[in-house]
């Protein structure tokens, strides 16, 4: 059994945390900065490698009622990306709150506003793969009802 890669999807972000090969811990990995599909896929391929991935888990920002919007259809679209780019599949999971859960334990911790920035996205990257690993790593998430019927486009 390989390692899961927990992604918290962002337009110019991508925080990331990985789990112990038993599959029960998630620990803070990094927070990229995208560049081009390019530099991004070659990055990419090199952590899956190196980290011994064997699945990804992307974060889906779904809305408090559980309806997907323009954000997660982003997710999807780069979910499906990825997945092209690793070979590996790649699942959705419902990330609500996580950043806001990250911010608040940044703050009580005492992180400068500057510092928090840099470290939110990793952090949240770990509490959604951690809520995954906690739900006995679900190989799929039924499609919350989305806003639109055209909407999600997704795996």
């Amino acid at each position: 059994m390989g390692r899961v890669l927990g992604i918290d999807f962002g337009v110019r972000r991508v925080g990331a945390a990985v789990s112990d090969p038993g599959r029960s811990i998630a620990t803070p990995l990094e927070v990229y900065e995208r560049r081009d599909p390019a530099q991004d896929a070659r990055h990419y391929k090199k952590l899956v490698e190196e980290d011994e991935i064997d699945r990804i888990v992307i974060g889906l920002p779904v809305h408090t009622t559980g309806r997907e919007g323009e954000s997660a259809a982003k997710a999807r679209a780069w979910g499906s990306w990825l997945a092209e780019v690793t070979g590996l599949p790649v699942f959705y999971y419902d990330e609500r709150y996580t950043t806001v859960l990250a911010e608040d334990v940044l703050i009580e911790v005492g992180f400068s506003r500057q510092k928090r920035k840099g470290m939110r996205d990793m952090l949240a990257a770990r509490i959604l793969l951690q809520n995954y690993l906690d739900a006995g790593c679900p190989e799929t998430l039924a499609k919350p009802e989305s806003l639109t019927d055209d909407e999600g486009g997704g795996s």
